[in-house]
């Protein structure tokens, strides 16, 4: 069996390898080998044309992500190919970005930053989230964590996911709980049903002074609305995605106040392979023992 992963850190990290069970690395360009022997493939987060190495592959069983969104794969990984994410492996960074940027909008310390640069010296009162209510689109193991934080600082904290369960809503909740919301954060898989979600209607529903707090993808919210919204002085927010991503240099968004905007690094904090590659160790001895692998992507998730 032979398993192609991403980095080279990786291998030490992977615990027992199964006997006859290869394991190669590929970052892209050349092949380490016939491709044609592929059982499993870890790809990087970018690199290698996937129509192309895909076709060349013609014996793999299944693809591993890195990443926990599986959304930009989907159209491209074949038939009968199972197509894995690595939830959980950006939980908790993930979550600490969502309570980052909460707290540096709510405190006004991005405002801050900017005047340190200019050298000013300008107190002013600033929000607070203790005592304030947060609604998470997204109850998975991510908002979950959001929510944990949020409760430590004293924030009243609703959920919404695909299904109901004790504490938690649907979206067809948003129109009473959208109202009630002083912070909403976005931390939803991208599938047909999330896409455009944030929407003009969505956003209107938010309470003036209210914060969009988006971790999940750049096309769960609608730019042109959230631009309006946070231009107007009615809305703030704070990106970590965008659409189009990367943002344009000359787009509005960058110029606003009330926007607070970081380039897709949720996730990107030290020891990626240390979380990552354990849980592809434990692919490989599934795979190897004809065992049903985990976190297969089911509808989108």
């Amino acid at each position: 069996m032979k398993i192609w992963i991403a980095h080279e850190a990786g291998r030490a990290l992977l615990g027992p390898v199964p006997d006859g069970v290869e394991i190669e690395v590929y970052e892209g360009g050349e092949y380490p080998s016939d491709p044609a022997g592929v059982d499993l493939w870890v790809p990087p987060f970018l690199g290698p044309d996937p129509a192309r190495t895909f076709k060349d592959m013609p014996g793999l069983k299944a693809v591993q992500l890195l990443s926990a969104g599986v959304e930009q794969w989907i159209p491209h990984v074949p038939h009968g190919v199972a197509l894995c994410g690595n939830r959980g492996a950006h939980t908790e960074a993930t979550a600490e970005w969502v309570l980052t940027a909460t707290l540096a909008s709510v405190r006004g310390f991005d405002r801050y930053a900017r005047e340190q640069t200019a050298r000013e010296w300008t107190p002013r009162r600033s929000g607070t989230i203790s005592g304030a209510t947060a609604l998470i689109v997204g109850a998975g193991s991510i908002g979950e964590a959001v929510a944990r934080r949020f409760e430590a600082s004293g924030t009243t904290v609703r959920k919404i996911a695909r299904t109901a369960r004790p504490g938690v809503g649907t979206l067809a909740d948003l129109p009473e709980l959208l109202p009630e919301a002083d912070v909403v954060v976005l931390i939803v898989p991208l599938t047909p049903e999330t896409e455009g979600l944030a929407d003009a209607a969505f956003l209107a529903r938010m309470k003036d002074g209210a914060l969009l707090v988006n971790a999940a993808r750049g096309k769960v919210a609608d730019t042109d609305a959230l631009t309006a919204e946070v231009a107007s002085g009615r809305l703030r927010c704070a990106l970590d995605v965008t659409e189009p991503e990367p943002l344009p240099a000359d787009h509005e968004l960058w110029g606003l106040e009330g926007a607070l905007i970081t380039p897709h690094v949720g996730g990107a904090v030290e020891g990626f392979a240390e979380r990552c590659y354990p849980q592809v160790g434990e692919q490989i001895r599934r795979l190897a023992a004809g065992e049903p692998l985990a976190n297969v992507a089911v509808n989108g998730y």
